[in-house]
């Protein structure tokens, strides 16, 4: 990513108007807004307005405000994940896996804990996908098994290693008190306490909320964020099992 330093744009370029919405534990009244008013000239906006006002149940308020901040954004101080594998179609996926594995790759799906969410994990394992790309269902050389919703990780490991897992792909949405991130932490030491290292699927997280970079600090392998295609998935998946480490999953 090339350097430079911007401003955000509202009306014009480099104004610095930007727009926040949170909720207030305060009647939507007058002095409700000159809460969210307060709220916002400590987070840096001045001047600021709230543009809009609504009533979330009794006592709770939801504010729009808009306004300008001073501060400046550095791009070449921006860290981002970048893919550091090649994006491949489902017939190269394909032809990887049975020139290479010499046999189905198997992944196992679920939605951890009480998460009872699968639209994540239903559009990239289930063969409708999502926006007119196909799941890893529909992938001839992948043989998924999709546990569905609010699956307790004995349960999931158990799963896996029932069904000779190369990878586990595990999707969580919930994310109130932190629920993904303790989720996750449960889940790789469970499979780090059940199986030895060069035994243990592959290990996938994704979801709206998840930070990308946390892989080694949740201690799974791969972390996909908002906007993950099935494509993605299935050509990380060779890249790591396959491509990566061919002589050690042929074996397996």
């Amino acid at each position: 990513m090339s350097g430079g330093i911007i401003r955000p744009y509202g009306d014009t370029t480099g104004d610095g108007m930007v727009q926040v919405s949170f909720t207030l534990p305060v009647p939507c009244d007058k002095r409700g807004e000159g809460a969210a008013l307060q709220l916002a000239a400590k987070m840096g906006l001045d001047p600021a307005m709230v543009v809009h006002a609504k009533q979330m149940g009794e006592g709770f308020t939801f504010f729009v405000v808009y306004g300008r901040v001073n501060h400046l954004v550095d791009l070449s101080q921006v860290v981002v994940a970048e893919r550091d594998f090649p994006l491949l179609s489902a017939k190269e996926v394909n032809a990887l896996v049975k020139r290479r594995l010499r046999r189905k790759l198997v992944v196992v799906g679920a939605c951890i804990g009480t998460d009872a969410h699968t639209v994540g994990i239903d559009a990239i394992l289930n063969v409708k996908g999502i926006a007119g790309e196909k799941g890893l269902e529909y992938y001839r050389e992948l043989r998924v098994v999709n546990l569905g919703a609010q699956v307790a990780v004995p349960d999931l490991v158990e799963a896996a290693r029932a069904e000779k897992a190369d990878a586990v792909l595990v999707s969580q949405v919930v994310t109130q008190r932190d629920a993904h991130l303790h989720n996750t932490r449960e889940m790789s030491a469970a499979f780090r306490e059940a199986m030895p290292a060069d035994r243990r699927p592959l290990l996938v997280v994704g979801g709206p909320r998840f930070d990308e970079r946390m892989a080694g600090e949740l201690g799974v392998d791969r972390i996909f964020g908002r906007g993950t295609t099935p494509a993605e998935v299935a050509s990380y998946l060779v890249h790591a099992l396959i491509t990566n480490r061919p002589q050690a999953r042929r074996a397996a």
